[in-house]
């Protein structure tokens, strides 16, 4: 139950951080499909790296 508080609130961030950004940008793109994929695969890909090791 509280991983997904924890999940629940880091979204809402997210979210926050989005509306922020596309009031103070309005014609702001979306992140280039290559960042995003470098992003997911640094933490969720064979060779993750990204966080602290044992802490799963």
């Amino acid at each position: 139950m509280a991983k997904a508080v924890e999940t629940a609130v880091a979204l809402e961030c997210c979210a926050h951080m989005a509306l922020m950004s596309r009031q103070l940008a309005p014609d702001l793109r979306a992140i280039e499909p290559e960042l995003l994929h470098k992003h997911f695969r640094r933490k969720h890909g064979p060779n993750a790296y990204y966080g602290q090791a044992g802490n799963g």
